[in-house]
């Protein structure tokens, strides 16, 4: 039975990963903060159908000594480092903790690989951001980087990092870069979940209006159950590199709220307020990603649209509220 171990295991992307590899069989171990055993309820709700049938350790991505021992303990086969601060909002608040977890948490993953595990493969959970304002569309492996904020150049960094113990180590490590990819168990903070959320209590008489920023910057966004699938395939190659994963197709925000809205027959325009404290200092204008190396070199491919992604999230949030899950 192989192994794997997942930081981020009670996120979005960690929660849909765990569910993958353990339909295959693999035996799944995660790390979590021990503030998330203490409040499961509101902290590992991603988890709770399947909560039972993984391994949880305690551990701080600002603390090697407590992934080292997890790494050591566990000997996994495969490694998936997706833990992070990842709103890129509150990174422009805070960059420095930003910058401290992200890019030392993956130099200690990978350092306590290295020395306790070094046969595992690893994966890095890279993202669009670091394009950030992008000197060619679309953007593929060999698109040069531009991050415009904090969580973008931890991101940059964490995938030199993660290239460099391949170069330099002969370790299997791969660096996925991302495009933006939804589902239901999107944090409440992205603009996806906050307009899919808003949608279904506009619906239900608990909200009256939306306050959002740019809502003209646009997107490639996928859904994260196909993407965690991508990661997976990246590690059963014969040799590490690293991917870009995308759709290839791009919508704006505001054309997410057109479908969001459209779905339970309902004119956006009606709701939104435009709130200039919501825009970025840097932003991002324009993200669309090339993945025809992925497709060619993994067989990979997305499955669920942007309209059935619309969908499925607002459906999500109207279920939660009429089963008073929120």
């Amino acid at each position: 039975m192989k192994k794997a171990l997942i930081s981020g295991i009670s996120g979005q992307d960690g929660s849909y990963l765990s569910e993958l590899l353990l339909s295959k069989g693999y035996e799944v171990h995660g790390m979590i903060r021990r503030v998330a055993l203490e409040d499961e309820t509101h902290r590992l709700w991603r988890l709770r159908h399947f909560k039972k049938d993984l391994i949880l350790h305690s551990a701080s991505l600002e603390s090697f000594a407590s992934l080292a021992k997890i790494i050591n303990k566990t000997q996994p086969d495969e490694i998936y480092h997706l833990g992070a601060q990842s709103y890129v909002h509150n990174s422009f608040e805070d960059e420095f903790s930003t910058l401290n977890t992200n890019i030392n948490g993956t130099h200690y993953m990978l350092a306590g690989m290295k020395e306790f595990s070094k046969n595992s493969k690893f994966y890095f959970a890279g993202s669009s951001e670091m394009f950030g304002k992008t000197l060619e569309t679309p953007q593929n492996e060999n698109t040069k980087f531009y991050p415009r904020s904090a969580y973008g150049i931890s991101k940059v960094t964490g995938y030199e990092l993660t290239r460099n113990y391949r170069d330099a180590y002969n370790c299997f490590t791969c660096s996925g870069i991302l495009f933006n990819h939804e589902s239901p168990r999107r944090g409440f903070e992205f603009v996806t979940r906050k307009i899919s959320l808003a949608v279904a209590r506009i619906k239900n008489g608990l909200q009256k209006e939306l306050n959002l920023g740019n809502i003209k910057s646009k997107r490639d966004w996928g859904h994260a159950k196909d993407y965690v699938e991508a990661m997976w395939l990246m590690l059963q190659q014969d040799k590490p590199a690293d991917y870009v994963i995308g759709t290839g197709k791009q919508h704006s925000v505001e054309d997410f709220l057109h479908a969001a809205f459209d779905h339970v027959n309902l004119n956006f325009k009606d709701y939104l307020k435009i709130d200039k404290n919501l825009f970025r200092p840097a932003e991002v204008e324009t993200l669309l990603a090339d993945s025809s190396n992925s497709i060619k070199k993994l067989g990979w491919k997305p499955k669920i649209t942007f309209e059935e992604l619309v969908r499925e999230m607002v459906d999500s949030d109207l279920k939660n509220i009429k089963d008073k899950i929120y």
